[in-house]
């Protein structure tokens, strides 16, 4: 007996292959469709020590006028960031322990605490990369799990950083899946301040790793709506990047 609904399957697959090999409009919409709007993948970030109040303003102003999922700061941003967003869409995530992951625990869980207290709703935590490479993993596993808890009792979600610049392809598949056994909701490939930023071939190994257990945000490098979309498309379900603005307008309309 013919199977006709795999044979209607295998037939779709056929005329897009037919279709992507011979119209590259038709590919780009298609991908376009599939993605959805780039502005609500975008955590737009600003984490420079040289940040002014003035810059801050801004970043929440763009973030309200393109939609972005949410602005990415440092925690001492956190509440006026809530206060400019309370009635926009875009939401306000909040680093801890960044850039070097290096705090003691009690130090990320205070200030955890108080920027979930200040109004933010994501925390983007960064991992004690030593202490992992060192494979003292019960420290690691102790500091995600408290971080974890805490953002349970405030329903917030939380990011893991890896920085995937300083790990093997071996470590960064461990490293992903000690963060989902921790009950990480994503992890994330870099902080932006590491030697190197987010890759491709990085995004598509995490995303291989966790599978549907956690999703996956994009980091650091990703300065035009190209890259952007080649992330997305890797298996990131977030983009982190300070070139919100630049990628949102280049997005085909």
């Amino acid at each position: 007996m013919v199977d006709f609904e795999k044979l209607v399957e295998e037939i779709t697959e056929e005329v897009y292959r037919e279709l992507f090999n011979n119209n590259k409009e038709v590919q780009q919409n298609f991908n376009e469709k599939k993605v959805g709007k780039i502005s609500r993948y975008i955590d737009h970030t600003l984490l420079k020590a040289t940040a002014t109040e003035s810059d801050i303003n801004n970043l929440c102003n763009e973030a309200i006028k393109y939609d972005f999922f949410s602005v990415c700061v440092n925690s001492y941003w956190v509440k006026k960031c809530s206060e400019m967003l309370k009635n926009s869409t875009s939401k306000v995530c909040a680093v801890v322990g960044f850039p070097l992951g290096v705090m003691i625990i009690d130090a990320k869980e205070y200030e955890c605490r108080r920027a979930l207290l200040d109004g933010a709703s994501e925390i983007d935590m960064v991992m004690n990369i030593g202490e992992f490479k060192n494979k003292n993993f019960k420290i690691v596993k102790k500091e995600i799990e408290n971080i974890k808890k805490i953002c349970t009792d405030y329903n917030a979600i939380l990011k893991v950083i890896i920085e995937t610049c300083y790990l093997t392809k071996e470590e960064i598949k461990d490293a992903s899946l000690l963060c989902v056994e921790c009950g990480a909701d994503f992890v994330k490939t870099s902080t932006g301040f590491g030697t190197g930023g987010a890759k491709i071939e990085d995004v598509k190994l995490m995303k291989e790793t966790v599978g549907n257990r956690a999703k996956v945000k994009a980091a650091g490098g990703i300065r035009n709506y190209e890259t952007a979309l080649k992330m997305i498309e890797a298996g990131a379900d977030r983009i982190g990047t300070s070139s919100g603005v630049k990628i949102t307008e280049e997005e085909p309309s």
